[in-house]
């Protein structure tokens, strides 16, 4: 087993690589310290080119000679492990993140340094209290846990006696900052669980995505299967203890606690002597944000299966769905083990290129021969006063007039308008009226209301029955 370890886990495979120093230090500083969860690749690539860019001047050009990204590459690839690349949601850029081995291996480093000194008596308590709560927790008789309750309240009954009568004991020096050291090494660990959880949950989100690729039966076993399992998780004491823990963390009054309790204890003289690092003093809210990163995860899981419920075209493009499926299962299997060469072929995969020498010449177009023909006069007998009859209605002027109305009132009808400007063109110029009217936002026809419009023609009058148009300023 520990062979296997030493030739499989991602961990041990980094704490003998050639540039272990740089490598753990670089992923130490960059991710770990700043508790950043996730990095895009350019932001990455600058900080990776600045460290390479400071060991060559010391060591020589040739110590790391290749560049930043090529690093990034070689350390997020499978036979390593170490980072894990991925695009995230709604982006088309490559992000990195700390694998858990890796988070692991760097702890482990971390614990090698030499400490102040070895506090006993905090990780003693602890114990102590952890067993006290488990004997309590699980004690089924109901007398016992009254006694229990007893005995506790009289413990605080004689504190407070104590500290009436003047008499309050303080810890010492030594022992505030054993106890704050042995919590920072808690908050610390507490962060790497999280990468585990939150590593854990994707790889349920990856085997869920990879049984809908190769499903070929009906939905409802599909779905019977992956909610037995999404529900096996959550029952787990892993998934029990997780939503647990959120609970108590997204409780606000908990959070207002937690921050008083971190500002009076950084405040603390042998606690500040330890220069200790700011970061604590938010360090909950890094809880947060490494148990959204976890949540998120579940959510992407949730998104999946709901996706998968509300594809309707299952069966309306089935041969569709076959051609994606079976790409992705080819995809799924080679997984693992790329094949050597291509093993797979898209046509049309670069721009097409029209060489100027295969376009077509020039043609000009026919040219028309017209017959030299001698124009006569002809002797039909035409009338031709209709051509100099006809009118032209300016719709600009009629605009204008209605322009000129509306400014001495905020509304009036086609009618009033005509009273003020009669008709000189007839029917055409009261078509141009109805146009207007139809085109312009601040008109409006009552169809329940009709008007009877006149004007006057050679041969008489004339009058036409219309709704009413109402134009409004």
């Amino acid at each position: 087993m520990v062979d296997a370890l030493r030739r499989q886990h991602p961990a041990w495979r980094l704490l003998v690589a050639d540039h272990a120093p740089l490598i753990a230090s670089f992923l130490q500083r960059t991710f770990v310290e700043p508790n950043v969860r996730v990095m895009a690749q350019s932001a990455l690539v600058e900080a990776l080119e600045d460290t390479l860019f400071g060991l060559r001047e010391q060591l020589g050009e040739q110590a790391f000679p290749k560049g930043a990204s090529e690093y990034l590459n070689d350390w997020a690839a499978l036979e390593r492990g170490w980072l894990r690349k991925f695009y995230p949601p709604g982006s088309d850029e490559v992000h990195f993140d700390l694998t858990p081995a890796t988070e692991r291996a760097l702890s482990w480093l971390a614990s090698l340094t030499d400490r102040a000194f070895v506090g006993t008596e905090s990780r003693l308590l602890t114990l102590f209290d952890l067993l006290q709560q488990m004997r309590q927790g699980s004690e089924t008789d109901p007398q016992a846990r009254v006694r229990e309750l007893h005995k506790r309240r009289d413990a605080i009954d004689d504190d407070i006696a104590r500290v009436l009568a003047g008499n309050m004991p303080l810890l010492d020096d030594t022992a505030l900052r054993e106890r704050f050291m042995h919590f920072t090494a808690l908050a610390r660990e507490l962060l790497t669980d999280f990468r585990e959880v939150e590593h854990n949950f994707r790889a349920l989100d990856r085997s869920v995505r990879e049984r809908i690729a190769l499903w070929q039966g009906a939905k409802g076993a599909l779905l019977q299967a992956i909610l037995g399992e999404r529900d096996a998780i959550a029952e787990s004491d892993q998934g029990k203890s997780f939503r647990a823990f959120w609970d108590f963390l997204m409780s606000q009054s908990r959070q207002d606690e937690l921050t008083q309790l971190l500002e009076d204890v950084m405040a603390l003289p042998p606690v500040a002597g330890l220069q200790p690092d700011p970061r604590l003093r938010r360090v909950h809210y890094d809880w947060l944000d490494a148990g959204e990163h976890a949540q998120a995860t579940v959510a992407l899981l949730s998104q999946q299966l709901r996706r998968f419920l509300d594809d309707q075209a299952w069966l309306e493009n089935r041969r569709i769905m076959d051609i994606v499926r079976s790409i992705e299962a080819r995809a799924l299997g080679v997984r693992d083990q790329m094949p050597p060469g291509d093993f797979m072929t898209i046509d049309e995969q670069s721009a097409s290129v029209t060489l100027p020498m295969e376009r077509p010449l020039y043609t000009p177009p026919a040219k028309l021969v017209l017959d030299n023909l001698t124009l006569l006069a002809g002797e039909g007998e035409l009338d031709t006063t209709a051509l100099f009859d006809q009118v032209r209605i300016d719709k600009a002027l009629l605009a204008g007039q209605v322009r000129q109305m509306l400014q001495q009132r905020a509304q009036v009808t086609l009618s009033e308008v005509l009273t003020e400007h009669p008709l000189q063109q007839g029917l055409g110029e009261l078509v141009a009226y109805l146009q207007l009217a139809s085109e312009s936002a601040q008109a409006v026809v009552d169809e329940a209301v009709l008007e009877t419009v006149q004007w006057p023609t050679e041969t008489g009058t004339r009058q036409a029955r219309l709704p009413r148009v109402i134009f409004v300023r």
